[in-house]
């Protein structure tokens, strides 16, 4: 069974073409299939045009959110509802070609865990192409995954990969990043991209600012999560260390009748080691925060349940 999970937010005009369109491109593979729309805070009319779909077909599920909380807590919602054993999600604004998904699913016949699309040809403002383009780099960069387009909403994935991410903030940029993380096996695949022809897109410079922070956070998560004392007691040692040397040396100084103690040098040794100190004290902090995870889940997923209004099955 195949699952498609929908986040939308003021989409009144866009979801039925889109119901229409995933009807008519997954009756190719004969698979039973179902799609679960996410109203993330609507406006408009989006959650009337969805409550009409669910009258009129059996096949679909509306999660409504009491506010709007992002694409990735509406994603996490979604995921939730599931009852397939593929996922895939496809944004509601119909730039997303669903003609793609049996290819997409094909794809991930192959063994692989997640398939992403990659928007070979981008119908997106030359702006937000540089932009994208910049991020998708430097994101393939510090988190050793290289691929052309992280943050494509068109996706397929088993559904083990969906139970298993924690998506919050903005981490739907890095689903691919998370799942290679977990050890899921990821690859992407060139698909079509529309242009827009309803509403606007609600992506700017402070999203990309946010993402960079994000960024940081998942690369940090990845490497760190379980030993962080590895990278701020590594910190510590080192500016420590250089510290120390530095005293070391005026220490010498000293005893051969040198005056230090207007010397510049001076503060920066001490400054050096008392920075390295507090680097390691985090460090031992940040193991302690680390052995409370689980208990931390546990009210996240409190947090979760409380987030939905409304579930249309």
């Amino acid at each position: 069974m195949i699952s498609v999970v929908v986040p939308v937010r003021d989409e009144e005009l866009t979801v039925e073409r889109l119901y229409d369109e995933l009807a008519q491109a997954l009756a190719e593979r004969g698979d039973p299939w179902e799609v679960v729309f996410v109203d993330d805070g609507s406006r408009d009319g989006t959650h009337a045009a969805l409550v009409r779909l669910h009258a009129s077909a059996p096949n679909i599920r509306v999660v409504r959110l009491r506010r709007n909380v992002g694409k990735a807590a509406a994603l996490d919602a979604g995921f939730r509802e599931v009852e397939g054993d593929v996922v895939v999600t496809i944004d509601g604004d119909l730039q997303d070609d669903p003609a793609e998904i049996p290819r997409l699913l094909a794809k991930l016949d192959e063994g692989y865990d997640l398939v992403t699309g990659w928007k070979t040809h981008r119908s997106d403002p030359f702006a937000r192409r540089v932009l994208s383009r910049v991020f998708n780099t430097v994101t393939g960069r510090l988190s050793g995954v290289r691929l052309h387009d992280m943050n494509c909403g068109l996706k397929a994935f088993r559904v083990d990969v969906a139970r298993e991410l924690d998506l919050y903030g903005e981490l739907h940029r890095f689903i691919p990043v998370l799942a290679h993380d977990l050890g899921f096996r990821v690859t992407e695949l060139g698909v079509n991209h529309r242009p827009r022809e309803h509403g606007r897109s609600r992506y700017g410079m402070e999203r990309y600012a946010r993402g960079f922070l994000d960024l940081l956070t998942v690369t940090f998560m990845s490497r760190y999560r379980h030993r962080p004392l590895h990278l701020f007691g590594g910190l510590g040692l080192l500016l420590g260390t250089i510290g120390t040397g530095i005293l070391v040396y005026l220490t010498i100084e000293k005893i051969g009748g040198e005056s230090i103690g207007k010397r510049p040098l001076l503060l920066l040794g001490v400054l050096l080691v008392v920075v390295g100190i507090q680097f390691f004290s985090l460090g031992l902090l940040s193991e302690l925060v680390t052995s409370q995870h689980r208990e931390r889940l546990r009210a996240l997923d409190d947090r979760r349940s409380r987030l939905v209004d409304e579930i249309l099955r």
